[in-house]
C-alpha cells in the first residue's frame, strides 16, 4: 500500500519510513502540508502529523477533505480533546497521540484500509438540496433561491448556510460551524461568524430560517 507520510521530524519520519517499509508498505515522506496536497492522489493512505512547518495539519486535513475521501491517519504528539474532536470532526478516520507503539500504529492502518475498501450496499443518493419554508439551497450547485428568486451570497456566506443546510432540522454548535468553515474558533473568527450570519438573515430576509439556539450555536429550518 502507498503511504504517503507527512512528518517533519526527521527522527520520527525515518524509523516510521523503515517500518512502513518492513510491513510491505510504500512509504513517500513529505515535510509540508502544501506537498500533501499536491501528491495525495499518489497515495493510499495518509499518515499525518498536525505540527507541519507551512500549514496546520487540521488546515491540512479541511482542504484535503473538500476535494478527496483519502484515508487519514493523524499521528501527532497533540492530545488534547480539543484537537482530537476537532481532527475527528474534520475527517480524519482516526486520531493517534505520539508516542504510540508501532504494533497498534499497524493495526489501525489495517483497520481504516479495510473500512475504506469494505463494499457497502447500495444506497439511496443523498439529498442534494435542503429547504426551509420558500427558500430553497441547492447544495450541490451552490445556489441558493427565496420565494424562487435566486439570492446571490459571499463564498463565506454560502459555507456558512451550507453547514446548516446540510443537517437541516439539527442543531449545530458554533464550534463546529466556525472549525467546518474556518478551520478554527478563536475570538476574530467567532465575531466573524456573527457578521455573516446577520448578512445571511438580511439577504434571505426569512430570519427565522435560521433559529438561535442560545448558549449553543444554530438550525437551518425544523
Amino acid at each position: 500500500m502507498r503511504v504517503l507520510l507527512a512528518e517533519d521530524d526527521d527522527g520520527v519520519a525515518g524509523a516510521l519510513t523503515e517500518a512502513l517499509y518492513e510491513h510491505g508498505h510504500l512509504p513517500t515522506r513529505v515535510r509540508r502540508g502544501e506537498d500533501v496536497l499536491a501528491r495525495h492522489r499518489q497515495a493510499d493512505l495518509l499518515l499525518l502529523d498536525l505540527g507541519l512547518p507551512d500549514l496546520d495539519g487540521l488546515e491540512v486535513l479541511r482542504k484535503l477533505r473538500a476535494v478527496s475521501g483519502l484515508p487519514v491517519v493523524v499521528l501527532t504528539a497533540r492530545g488534547d480533546e480539543r484537537s482530537v474532536v476537532r481532527g475527528l470532526r474534520l475527517g480524519a478516520d482516526d486520531y493517534l497521540v505520539k508516542p504510540v507503539r508501532l504494533a497498534e500504529l499497524l493495526a489501525r492502518i489495517e483497520a481504516v484500509t479495510r473500512r475504506a475498501a469494505t463494499p457497502t450496499a447500495p444506497t439511496a443518493p443523498a439529498p442534494r438540496t435542503a429547504s426551509a419554508g420558500d427558500v430553497e439551497v441547492d447544495l450541490d450547485a451552490r445556489r441558493v433561491t427565496v420565494g424562487g428568486a435566486e439570492v446571490r451570497l459571499t463564498t463565506k456566506e454560502f459555507a456558512v448556510l451550507a453547514a446548516l443546510a446540510g443537517r437541516a432540522g439539527t442543531a449545530v454548535s458554533r464550534q463546529q460551524l466556525m472549525d467546518e468553515v474556518w478551520g478554527d474558533a478563536y475570538l476574530a473568527v467567532s465575531r466573524s461568524l456573527d457578521v455573516h450570519l446577520t448578512q445571511l438573515r438580511a439577504k434571505l430576509g426569512r430570519p427565522e430560517v435560521l433559529t438561535t439556539i442560545r448558549g449553543f450555536g444554530y438550525r437551518f429550518g425544523g
